[in-house]
């Protein structure tokens, strides 16, 4: 099996060449949309939480798996507000005035080829009687377009980046194609016109052993909330897009614990620096302990639905050491 490469381009073709194929979509129908629960100062809120359809985000990271359900070419002026209307109509008991707005696109929101500038003024428009509205954007296209949608919006805007890790060496092979300085400054611009900042966290990213992802893991939250985050969510890395299986083939990936997410968010919280998520999408794949995982699992439900760690579950069952991977560097990896 090839090795994994050095460089950006030969990286995009060796992540390119492992993927299975994408899911065939209706570009005039968002691929997913559902009413969830966050945490706010005065209780629970809704949120209204709309997947997109649209172009395929132009970086190819190597973990990512959101390019399945995107297309190939990009969308028609228009159809990214029809989605958004028709996901709205499906939730017919919301009420948009004490409800949040989630519009995630499996990239950037500011992308010109996945989301025409366009649409922006009508994709304001729906959302603007929103208390809130979170939208995604990778940190490169952080600028006038986000500050023009935050003025058309008049409403609190959110912008959720994928800081993914704090440690450099592990972020640059992720082939994201993003340092921690350029992370810094997109927040720091967010910060300064009033735009709330949303991170996403790995868990466990490739060539990491189970200690060191989850002491990266709580080094990646102090990063972001040093750099302002009003909240933070933390994804277990998995496999399921190609290149992750193949790392996971060879040794250099394998998927955090339970425990290990259930630390991490731990660890969040008690810095209460802002709120903190675990996300549980797919979680049983991680949920390997037959003896724990169920309570775990709930634990984590409760901690992301209160914002407070409750009682720890103790388990020698699950609590075994984990075989290290090989590290970026062919040694020991450099925490």
């Amino acid at each position: 099996m090839a090795p994994y490469p050095d460089s950006p381009a030969a990286r995009d073709r060796w992540i390119l060449d492992r993927r299975p194929d994408r899911n065939r979509l209706d570009p005039r129908l968002p691929y997913a949309y559902f009413v969830e629960e966050e945490p706010g100062p005065s209780g629970p809120v809704d949120v209204a939480t709309i997947f997109l359809t649209n172009r395929e985000c132009p970086w190819r990271c190597l973990m990512c798996d959101l390019w399945r359900n995107t297309l190939e070419e990009s969308v028609p002026i228009g159809a990214v507000p029809a989605q958004i209307r028709h996901a709205l109509e499906g939730m017919p008991g919301l009420v948009p005035g004490r409800s949040e707005l989630k519009l995630y696109n499996a990239g950037s929101l500011f992308d010109r080829r996945a989301v025409p500038p366009e649409d922006d003024e009508e994709i304001a428009r729906l959302a603007s009687p929103f208390r809130r509205t979170i939208v995604e954007c990778h940190p490169a296209l952080v600028g006038r377009r986000c500050l023009e949608f935050q003025h058309r919006l008049g409403r609190p805007l959110e912008v959720a980046m994928g800081l993914e890790t704090a440690h450099p060496e592990i972020l640059e092979r992720l082939n994201k194609r993003m340092t921690l300085d350029q992370f810094r400054r997109a927040a720091s611009f967010l910060g300064e016109h009033g735009v709330g900042l949303r991170v996403f966290i790995l868990v466990r990213p490739p060539w990491m052993t189970e200690d060191e992802g989850l002491e990266w893991a709580k080094r990646s939250l102090d990063f972001a909330f040093d750099c302002g985050a009003a909240t933070c969510c933390l994804i277990p890395t998995r496999a399921g897009n190609g290149a992750m299986d193949a790392l996971r083939a060879t040794g250099e990936f394998s998927p955090p614990s339970l425990p290990s997410l259930e630390a991490a968010l731990e660890y969040g919280l008690s810095l209460t620096a802002g709120r903190v998520f675990a996300d549980l999408w797919e979680i049983e794949a991680i949920s390997l302990c037959p003896v724990c995982a169920d309570a775990r699992v709930r634990r984590l439900r409760e901690m992301n639905a209160t914002q407070r760690i409750p009682e720890s579950i103790p388990c020698a069952a699950c609590r075994l050491p984990p075989s290290p991977p090989r590290s970026p560097c062919g040694g020991k990896s450099s925490v």
